[in-house]
């Protein structure tokens, strides 16, 4: 009787299993297998998160409601109706109406209107316009080099220096600029005296003086306001002129000036508006040996020449309103159309 032996592992068999158990055990890693799913899963997570997140940032924040937006403005809408809006009105409706003391009581009329564009104060119109006019150009062609030396100079202080210096000249008027001018350049001034102007025939009270006094806080002006349009001429631009062959001259004739034209007019209009609502520094000086558009509606106003004379007074306001209105028209669309070239 055979007695069947236990089979013995050999051992090749035993390698085999070895080796068969040592691949099991290394390509059985599904704890890993599972680690590395949820580790792909947080990843893809994390990037939708990130990108939602740069989506929001790059949407901006949220607007705020339209009403919010009107009350923060509402201050400034009463401030200006109540300062601006109520005088306006006032000027309209008066310019248009007999004063109190006029037989037959307050009535409407258009002969303020008429007085306003005849006779003296026509004259004053005039004589404001011309004085505007002629120390806009000046100020314009004086303001433009200045800017320019400026705006290229090498120098940063230089730059900061006059830029300030011309934000303080700008707003210096009134009696306190009519005072320096009447002691350096009066008939006792200093440089009168020195350089002997009155015998050359210099005189600071008339139209010439005055206009000298004006051009001292035009030309700052014209310096702040054409400072940004020279800084806005591209540097590529010279190059390519000269690369073509072109000279400094045809560079400012053909290129630059036709794009600083905008905001050479609209520099002019600004320095014409400011010159044209000058009152005090006029008042100081000439008085009334010059004729002005703002001295003739003191003059109405204090009744120094005819009594009742205010409705007169502000219907010559009315006549620089429009004529304001009409510069300001102007200037406003010559900005946008430099604001395409030099931003």
């Amino acid at each position: 009787m055979t007695t069947a032996r236990a089979a013995t592992p050999s051992p090749a068999a035993g390698s085999s299993a070895q080796e068969a158990g040592g691949a099991g055990t290394a390509a059985a890693p599904t704890p890993r297998k599972a680690t590395s799913r949820k580790a792909t899963f947080g990843k893809a997570t994390f990037r939708k998160a990130a990108s939602r997140k740069e989506s929001s940032r790059k949407a901006g924040p949220r607007r705020r409601p339209r009403a919010a937006g009107w009350l923060a403005v509402l201050p400034l809408i009463v401030f200006v109706l109540v300062v601006f809006g109520l005088p306006a009105f006032a000027i309209v409706t008066n310019a248009f109406r007999t004063s109190a003391g006029t037989p037959g009581g307050r009535h409407w009329t258009t002969d303020n209107l008429s007085q306003s564009v005849h006779g003296a104060y026509l004259t004053a119109l005039w004589g404001s316009v011309k004085l505007s006019a002629l120390t806009a150009a000046v100020g314009v062609l004086a303001g433009l080099p200045l800017a320019h030396a400026v705006v290229t100079s090498r120098f940063r202080a230089l730059r900061e220096g006059v830029l300030a210096a011309s934000g303080v000249l700008a707003n210096f008027g009134g009696v306190p600029l009519a005072f320096a001018f009447v002691a350096t350049l009066g008939n006792s001034g200093e440089l009168t005296r020195a350089l002997n102007l009155g015998g050359h025939g210099w005189s600071l009270y008339s139209f010439t003086g005055l206009s000298v006094v004006y051009l001292y806080f035009l030309v700052p002006l014209m310096v702040l306001t054409i400072t940004p349009a020279l800084d806005g001429l591209r540097a590529q631009w010279r190059e390519a002129a000269q690369n073509s062959g072109a000279t400094s001259r045809q560079y400012w004739l053909h290129v630059a000036l036709p794009v600083l034209a905008p905001s050479l007019t609209g520099g002019f209009v600004l320095l014409f508006g400011s010159a044209f609502a000058a009152y005090a520094t006029a008042a100081a000086i000439v008085g009334s040996s010059v004729p002005l558009i703002t001295l003739q509606i003191a003059n109405a106003l204090s009744g120094n020449v005819l009594a009742g004379q205010g409705n007169v007074a502000l219907a010559l306001s009315l006549d620089m309103i429009v004529i304001a209105g009409a510069v300001m028209a102007l200037y406003i669309p010559l900005q946008r159309r430099s604001a395409r070239w030099l931003h």
